[in-house]
């Protein structure tokens, strides 16, 4: 199983993340313990998460995915073992200051990280989202400082386009501040071509490393999926059926099928491998809510895709 560096930072990881935006939504606290130990028992290292994770729940506040990784990691012990990899500024409330990548708010927001998360150091700090209404300079200059002080090893991005994260790099290099060594694109068998057309080629060029959200289409790509019927299945159902169940979504599915029997595996596994095996992929994120799901996760990092299964998958997914 090899290690993959995030960016340059120096930091390696496994190449497939865990991610706990289930965490106290679709999981309990109990199951969340079984998945991380089974996780990091089979050698992988990686845990993405959020501030704002899980606060669309009815009853949470945010911070709750945090505060399980936690309390996992101080019952565990396996700080120094693992990858944390949260993120900072999307909508934790209804006041003013209660988002965004100002440094008044990214300052208070990292300490309740830390302490949520009961840990002095984050291994990945990264902008949950772009703020137009920040400047670059400002965000940049309180990572510098978070950096400096040990609170946090290296930054990264999610959700951003390429022309900002070209303009953050340039003001990094400019300063001296720290770079974005990550990005946090939506990326999977179906949704190829936004990433494809301009992050991925800026990515590579910059040695940038991606670690991709929603590498299984909400469960689309696992198979679960045949029928408009199937809508009711899991907590995406319907729009799931609505925004992939259609000829070329059909197309794929059949292919992963079909690769999937070649290789005496499952379409989760495969589609999860078959992102592994593109060079500009770090680690793609997926998320289990029970064991079985989560042997779907370890297995996919063990299928090594062979060139025609992967050109077959290629051209079926074709966009």
């Amino acid at each position: 199983m090899e290690l993959r560096e995030l960016g340059k930072s120096g930091i390696k990881a496994r190449p497939l993340a865990l991610g706990t935006n289930v965490f106290r939504w679709t999981v309990d606290d109990t199951m969340a313990f079984k998945l991380l130990d089974a996780f990091t028992n089979a050698g992988l290292n990686l845990i993405d998460t959020a501030d704002v994770y899980a606060r669309w729940v009815p009853g949470n506040t945010g911070g709750e995915s945090e505060t399980v990784i936690g309390n996992w990691l101080k019952q565990s012990g396996k700080r120094d073992k693992v990858i944390i990899a949260t993120k900072v500024g999307h909508t934790m409330g209804m006041g003013e200051g209660m988002k965004g990548l100002s440094k008044k708010y990214i300052m208070k927001a990292v300490e309740a990280s830390l302490k949520r998360l009961q840990t002095d150091y984050i291994d990945l700090y990264q902008s949950h989202e772009d703020d137009p209404n920040t400047p670059i300079e400002e965000t940049l200059e309180i990572y510098n400082i978070l950096v400096k002080q040990g609170k946090v090893r290296a930054i990264g991005a999610s959700n951003f386009k390429a022309d900002r994260l070209a303009k953050s790099l340039e003001v990094s290099a400019k300063l001296g501040y720290p770079i974005y060594q990550t990005l946090q694109p939506m990326y999977n068998m179906y949704d190829r071509a936004e990433y494809e057309k301009e992050l991925e080629p800026f990515c590579l060029k910059n040695g940038i490393g991606v670690i991709c959200f929603y590498g299984l289409a909400k469960g689309f790509l696992t198979g679960k999926y045949r029928t408009k019927e199937d809508a009711t299945n899991g907590a995406h159902g319907s729009r799931v059926v609505s925004n992939y169940m259609n000829e070329r979504g059909t197309r794929i599915l059949a292919a992963l099928d079909e690769v999937a029997k070649q290789h005496n595996s499952n379409p989760a596994r495969v589609a999860l491998a078959w992102l592994m095996a593109r060079p500009s992929i770090t680690a793609p994120i997926a998320s289990a809510t029970n064991l079985t799901q989560m042997e779907d996760l370890v297995k996919s990092v063990e299928l090594n895709l062979d060139s025609t299964s992967i050109e077959k998958l290629n051209t079926a997914s074709k966009y």
